[in-house]
């Protein structure tokens, strides 16, 4: 059992947790995940390791709550339990001195990219973290990303914040700037990450993309995570999550994306009709 020692709403569809897991504080490092399964009947789901504190033996973790075992993860308490938490799995993030590195991220991405930030500009590089969000009220660690990294541009769908518009909107005026950078990484929804790919590839500019896809047991034997880059079958859970965003088939990861859409909007309804009191039928 890991418990939660501290848990705070990011926004209304988001929440911070830090959970006791020394053994997983003490190896961790930047760009790997842990999967979790909240109790005996639920899935195992995987987040990434936000941060860590070895002396405390403790890892943040943050969630969007949009299925059933991530609004379960959202309804627990400081003091409560998550009865598995395994990790730390996926290999590290890359990190060497490049020169100047874009960090772009959408959604809870944001989330996602700060370790890596941390991580890259620790090894010498100049970095430009470029994050959005539909709204300002979904932007999510400003503070933290702004120390963390050398420049932090925010963009907001509908402009209530930030710039107007898109993250790979403010990418490709730093290239016709001359600020070009000398490797991307991009972590968000997929159409984003495609989209920061397609921008790059007529500049042969590196750019490395962090894929989510569906996970079961993070071993490699289940297979559910399999992506094909570069004409190669790959699991994103023992081969990534990182890989290279030009070889990446996005079409075909969107639609594996979408396989069990079906049993997760069944399982939604009958989680928030149980949690409204209401009898539901086997």
């Amino acid at each position: 059992m890991y418990r939660i020692i501290e848990k705070k709403k990011l926004t209304p569809e988001s929440v911070f947790l830090r959970v006791e897991a020394p053994r997983i504080a003490r190896r961790r490092r930047a760009g790997q995940f842990v999967i979790l399964r909240i109790d005996e009947t639920g899935e195992r789901f995987p987040l990434t390791i936000v941060d860590s504190d070895p002396e405390e033996g403790t890892i943040t973790l943050v969630a969007q709550e949009v299925g059933t075992s991530t609004k379960k993860l959202g309804r627990l308490k400081e003091g409560d339990s998550i009865l598995d938490v395994t990790g730390p799995l996926g290999h590290p993030t890359e990190a060497e001195n490049w020169g100047r590195v874009a960090c772009l991220a959408g959604g809870i991405g944001v989330a996602e990219v700060l370790p890596v930030v941390k991580e890259i500009r620790a090894a010498g590089n100049f970095t430009q973290a470029i994050i959005g969000a539909r709204n300002q009220d979904l932007v999510i660690l400003e503070d933290e990303l702004r120390e963390a990294a050398n420049e932090l541009y925010i963009t907001t769908d509908d402009g209530s914040y930030g710039r107007h518009g898109l993250v790979t909107e403010v990418l490709h005026d730093l290239i016709n700037d001359g600020a070009i950078p000398d490797r991307v990484y991009a972590i968000g929804p997929l159409p984003m990450m495609r989209a920061v790919a397609d921008l790059t590839r007529p500049y042969d500019i590196p750019t490395i993309v962090s894929l989510n896809a569906l996970m079961v047991d993070g071993t490699g034997m289940c297979g559910s995570c399999r992506v094909t880059v570069g004409g190669e079958t790959k699991f994103t859970c023992v081969d990534g999550p990182d890989f290279d965003g030009h070889q990446v088939d996005f079409e075909e990861l969107g639609k594996r994306q979408k396989i069990y859409i079906p049993q997760e909007k069944c399982s939604l309804e009958r989680f928030e009709l149980s949690a409204s009191g209401a009898n539901v039928k086997e």
